[in-house]
């Protein structure tokens, strides 16, 4: 007799949190839904709010989405644009076992206390729920943002707000570069009100009062000195380092292309977070130092307990970490970090919080950095077809988040006595579109096509993940190519995309993105337009951009039109948000931003030396959305990739000038000029 019987598929993060008290619970007449993605301004816990309501089948005032807790699920880093594509089946799913076990018949406050008397122990993975049932009722809409009130409010809800009975305040002394050591602090130093904590080359003080530790941190400075070393390459030719240093090539397609007809390079620079606040932690040990607490802004709260367990000496379960939110955070930056701090800090104080606050030039400077990149890429063009294609990358890695290779990935192990240092970032090996590689392979037909990624084994500086990670650069490359391409062959920009596309979703963008911005209507002069598209890690958004800019003393950037096909869409406003939040980043990082250093230190440590983009100069934006009901997508970074290229092709079609260097200041521009005479 045959089986006919089919094996149900259990979302991801169900299999790995089956236990519905780890999901659920109910308090004050409230259904409480627990999650495992964290809220860093992006707007996730709406999202996340409006699935839940409707997979409950209840209204969105009697459920509540708990900010992620390392006793609650764990669904990972709150990263790559996946929460919603991620959360989406498992809400469902669960919300399905509570209505097949609950029966949502009648009055739903009754249908809520009948969910309290659950067992918090049932087996999700083993009750046999349709998921698919359920009306779509908050989903869809604008619902308002959970998290903006009391940020407009201005009450208490970031992290430096927190004010525990007890509290003490710290800070911590870094290193003035990469590669110092501690050599010597003067004899008895001390200051008024605070605690000094040294271990090797790492030193920090701790007070009651911020002003207090803020004044020693200063006469701390001034009593230590250091050994230093020269360790940094040359800023002025990254290329060339990146080209020359030690490092691991990963060939992920190979398909025999032709001799190419035109090779073009490019490059980025080191870029930081630049995030508006610096960030910070905060941590309490227990009295018999056996239990630790951790407040943090982390992207991934269980792999930083278990990182700090591990760190100190500690088993995971005698650690937990609640996410709490401080200034946006971009990708991997120093959140963890900042967390780690105030763990060695307050447990020199057992018994008592200390909240641990980094400095700007700190933030600036040791927090982990986008990696520099270069890429080459070659085509070979055929009248307006392209018949092979060629694509090189150079990078250091774009992960080394708590965890990675074993290591701790704390920036302060790589200070204290016994620690170690910290190794270069990574790519996953298993994962050939992360980092160095995310959007490196073309997505239009192109014929045989070989890719290569090259990750650099050195760490002359710290890199870990940022925003859209390699993304942001192989598009920009990809796309202004495309241009130049477009250019050799005497056709439009857009005709030669949407000639090169065969998928529909991608065509649809692209016309939905020129028909919006006016695409070939006339400009005057000194003012250009120019467009980049991708479907983010190939997989993800399909969103295209154009952008106009204005060129005659200054760059100017006028406006960005952006289009996007993200399936279905959970909050339009909040999609909308995301879209062109991440284009005005973008809109920073490619004009503006750039980590200066010499061959000791990082010099770019305040917003002068580190500028970032202000609020006059932001550009109008508009976002158009695709109406469609295919899987979410997330948006979070969809659009940085394709800005950037929008911009240098907008700059080349006002000057006539290809700036192959980011970013597009005057000192590119003038670069480029000297490039073409």
């Amino acid at each position: 007799m045959t089986d006919t019987s089919t094996t149900r598929v259990l979302p991801p993060h169900v299999e790995t949190n089956p236990r519905l008290g780890t999901w659920v619970t109910v308090a004050d007449g409230v259904v409480e839904v627990h999650v495992g993605k964290v809220e860093f301004g992006q707007g996730i816990l709406t999202a996340l709010h409006q699935i839940a309501a409707d997979a409950f089948g209840l209204p969105m005032s009697l459920v509540r989405i708990r900010t992620a807790r390392t006793d609650g699920p764990d669904q990972g880093v709150t990263a790559g644009s996946l929460s919603v594509f991620q959360s989406t089946p498992a809400l469902r799913h669960i919300g399905a076992v509570v209505r097949a076990l609950a029966e949502p018949a009648g009055d739903p406050r009754s249908f809520v206390g009948r969910i309290a008397a659950l067992d918090p122990d049932i087996d999700l993975a083993a009750v046999d729920a349709d998921a698919s049932c359920g009306d779509r009722v908050a989903v869809g809409t604008d619902a308002p943002r959970i998290d903006i009130p009391d940020k407009v409010l201005g009450r208490p809800r970031f992290l430096t707000d927190l004010r525990p009975v007890g509290l003490l305040h710290g800070r911590v002394l870094r290193p003035p570069s990469p590669a110092a050591v501690f050599a010597s602090l003067t004899e008895n130093w001390s200051a008024t009100g605070v605690r000094l904590v040294h271990d090797a080359s790492f030193l920090g003080v701790v007070g009651e009062r911020e002003d207090d530790v803020d004044r020693a941190l200063a006469s701390l400075a001034a009593a230590v000195t250091w050994g230093e070393r020269d360790s940094l390459p040359d800023e002025e030719d990254l290329t060339a380092y990146l080209r020359s240093a030690p490092s691991e090539p990963t060939t992920v397609l190979d398909e025999g292309p032709s001799t190419p007809t035109f090779t073009s390079s490019y490059s980025k620079p080191y870029q930081a977070h630049a995030s508006i606040a610096p960030s910070c932690g905060m941590a309490q040990w227990s009295v018999d130092a056996s239990q630790l607490r951790v407040w943090s802004h982390s992207q991934g709260i269980h792999r930083l307990r278990d990182a700090i367990a591990g760190a100190v000496g500690l088993v995971p379960g005698s650690v937990s970490v609640e996410h709490v939110e401080n200034a946006g955070c971009y990708g991997h930056n120093a959140a963890d970090d900042a967390a780690f701090d105030a763990v060695l800090l307050s447990r020199t104080v057992p018994g008592r919080p200390v909240l641990l606050r980094w400095t700007r030039p700190d933030e600036l400077s040791w927090g982990p950095l986008s990696p520099a990149m270069t890429a080459t890429v070659s085509a070979r063009l055929v009248a307006d077809r392209i018949e092979g294609w060629s694509y090189d990358v150079w990078s250091q890695g774009h992960t080394s988040r708590p965890g990675y290779v074993g290591h701790p990935g704390l920036l302060a192990t790589a200070h204290v006595s016994g620690g170690s240092p910290l190794p270069p970032a990574g790519d996953p090996p298993a994962a050939a579109g992360h980092g160095t590689l995310r959007n490196a392979t073309p997505i239009y037909d192109v014929g045989p096509r070989r890719i290569t990624g090259h990750r650099v084994t050195e760490a002359p500086l710290r890199t870990s993940a940022m925003r859209s990670l390699g993304a942001y650069f192989n598009v920009f490359a990809i796309e202004s190519f495309m241009d130049e391409l477009a250019a050799h062959a005497g056709l439009d920009p857009v005709d030669l995309r949407l000639a090169l596309l065969s998928d529909a979703r991608a065509r649809a963008v692209v016309e939905l993105a020129a028909q919006e911005s006016g695409w070939g209507d006339p400009l005057p002069e000194s003012v250009g337009r120019g467009i980049g598209f991708a479907r983010y890690k190939d997989k993800g958004a399909y969103c295209a951009v154009v952008a106009e800019v204005e060129l005659e003393t200054a760059l100017r950037v006028r406006r960005l039109t952006v289009a996007a096909d993200l399936g279905m869409v959970v909050n339009p406003d909040g999609a909308r948000n995301q879209l062109s939040g991440g284009a005005v980043q973008s809109t920073s990082w490619t004009t503006l931003e750039r980590v200066r250093f010499d061959r000791r230190r990082v010099t770019s440590t305040d917003w002068e030396s580190y500028p970032i983009l202000r609020f006059p100069d932001a550009p109008s934006v508009t976002v158009s959305l695709v109406d469609s009901q295919q899987p979410p997508l997330g948006a979070g970074e969809a659009a940085q990739g394709p800005t950037a290229a929008a911009l240098a092709n907008a700059v080349h079609a006002a000057l006539g000038v290809r700036v192959r260097d980011l970013p597009l200041n005057a000192e590119s521009v003038i670069r480029a000029i000297d490039n073409e005479e």
